[in-house]
């Protein structure tokens, strides 16, 4: 290799050189820009959660003071079926003398709530009430709340448990399969209970 040979092998290595250092310089630079394009998405994210937070405890708040619309929705059908009946003790022309709300018990690792028991000296009417009437909801009453309560409320094996559900909407083949059940269906009538005997 020659000196001239030799001079232009650095001299296009020292250019190499330049252009990678300028290279890198720049690729620094936007390494820069995009670090501080972080740090502000950083700062976005921890205000965003901040406010997420803020909202999820409004939230909260309301969900307690309100129950969530189904829940509303269910009470309003509780209330409305207990007032009813508390003022007309009578169900399939049977009087009773007093009528519970929201009864729980527990027993022997058993637990039921139960939404209203209407009670005279020889029959029980279990009641069950339900916004928005599906087959599950007979099927539950048919087999856990029947089982559990003779279980939970001996002093009633004596008398004739009777069975109705209760509720403010309900589709023509789940009304039939209540009644084929053998099951009292409670339908609001305007202010009115109508009561279909199965």
């Amino acid at each position: 290799m020659t000196d001239n040979e030799l001079r232009e092998l650095v001299a296009s290595l020292i250019r190499a050189q330049v252009k990678t250092d300028a290279q890198l310089a720049k690729t620094d630079a936007q390494l820069a820009k995009t670090d501080a394009q972080l740090a502000k998405t950083d700062a976005q994210l921890a205000k965003t959660d901040i406010q997420l937070a803020k909202t999820d405890a409004k939230l909260n708040k309301l969900a307690e003071m309100y129950g969530g619309v189904g829940n509303n929705q269910g009470k309003v059908a509780e209330e409305f079926y207990f007032n009813s009946l508390k003022h007309n003790p009578i169900l399939n022309n049977i009087r009773f003398d007093f009528i519970e709300k929201n009864l729980t018990r527990s027993r022997d690792g058993i637990e039921e709530e139960y939404d209203l028991l209407l009670v005279n000296g020889q029959d029980v009417y279990i009641v069950e009430v339900k916004y928005h009437l599906h087959p599950k909801d007979i099927e539950r009453m048919l087999g856990r709340k029947l089982l559990n309560f003779k279980k939970l409320f001996p002093e009633y094996r004596d008398y004739r448990i009777h069975l109705a559900l209760a509720t403010f909407a309900v589709e023509d083949e789940v009304k039939q399969m209540v009644l084929d059940q053998g099951i009292t269906l409670l339908q609001r009538r305007g202010e009115l209970i109508e009561t279909l005997a199965a």
